[in-house]
């Protein structure tokens, strides 16, 4: 099924895809953001510091914080940030598709490793700071902060499909209902990172059971892992209902309504949220194979009668399975 919406992106036929009910950016932004989405509730998800916050302030379990720099005379205390922690992220608060996103494994004086092996000197890493706070990676070239925080370490279940990088759980949430969901693998040609615009594959995952489905990668099917060989389809997701559950809760932590929601799973400390997207991309829908709109469809005619996100995500587990209507 992923080989058949490969054609259909890759033909562009306008027909095709309405049929096949894929959603577009246009109505996205016209029906789903722009309708759902109050622009007061924006700084809770484009702000990761805020992010973390709300979330802690719901229960939801975040990666630790370990400091942020504000300025860059900061810069000094990056040492008493760190502490004795040997390995961290460092995120602009405002960035948004991995970018500026610095992975340290491991440090010795002034040498950090990155976990592909590259050595990252403390100047280098200064400079990195600077251009954080100057707006390289922000939303709008806005001045930011840098945010210092616990690295994950992810689950064994994914060591046969991921390169180097932590993968990540992409569930989209409208209206507190978890409609689809794909784990975005990390590959060399992503630089580890969990980004399908980098070249990561992207495997659909099934809504009722949590097992992965067919992959892409660069918006063509695909049934391995390009770096490992290994079959992206037939992984079972740990955890998987809380990991809905946890998506559902973000609605009414957010009050957005057309949301997408990205988790981790920690080998050590389970799922974590790792940050909210109140713009999530289309590229879902090629991962599984199958369309938004007959989906967020049936939402918008049952969600006033599901309250709660037990009912929420048993609602979808029953109607947005594997035997919904694919492409």
């Amino acid at each position: 099924m992923n080989t058949l919406t490969s054609g259909i992106v890759r033909s562009g036929g306008f027909a095709m895809l309405k049929a096949a009910g894929v959603l577009g950016m246009n109505r996205r932004n016209l029906d789903y953001i722009g309708r759902w989405n109050p622009r007061e509730s924006f700084p809770f998800v484009d702000d990761k510091l805020l992010t973390k916050q709300i979330a802690i302030t719901a229960g939801i379990s975040v990666p630790e914080l370990y400091g942020v720099i504000s300025m860059y005379h900061e810069v000094r205390t990056l040492d008493s940030i760190l502490g004795d922690h040997r390995d961290f992220a460092l995120k602009p608060a405002g960035g948004s598709g991995g970018e500026g996103i610095i992975i340290i494994e491991s440090r010795q004086k002034e040498r950090f490793r990155k976990p592909n092996g590259t050595i990252v000197r403390r100047a280098e890493l200064e400079d990195h700071i600077a251009e954080i706070l100057g707006g390289v990676y922000s939303l709008g070239g806005q001045p930011d902060k840098v945010i210092f925080e616990y690295r994950v370490k992810f689950d064994p279940i994914f060591d046969p499909i991921s390169y180097l990088g932590v993968p990540d759980i992409r569930i989209i949430v409208f209206l507190g209902i978890p409609v689809m969901a794909m784990v975005r693998l990390p590959t060399r040609q992503s630089d580890g990172k969990a980004n399908l615009h980098k070249g990561a594959v992207g495997a659909g995952i099934d809504m009722q059971s949590g097992c992965t489905l067919g992959g892409v990668c660069q918006n063509i099917a695909t049934d391995e892992h390009p770096d490992t060989g290994n079959p992206v389809a037939g992984v079972q997701i740990p955890n998987w209902e809380q990991l809905l559950t946890i998506a559902s809760r973000c609605y009414e932590m957010t009050k957005l309504g057309y949301l997408g929601v990205d988790i981790v799973l920690d080998r050590d400390k389970g799922p974590l949220l790792l940050e909210l997207n109140a713009r999530p991309g289309l590229s879902i829908q090629i991962a599984n194979g199958a369309g938004l709109v007959p989906r967020l469809e049936v939402v918008e005619a049952h969600h006033p009668s599901l309250t709660t996100a037990v009912d929420r995500v048993a609602f979808a587990r029953e109607r947005f399975g594997i035997k919904a209507d694919s492409i």
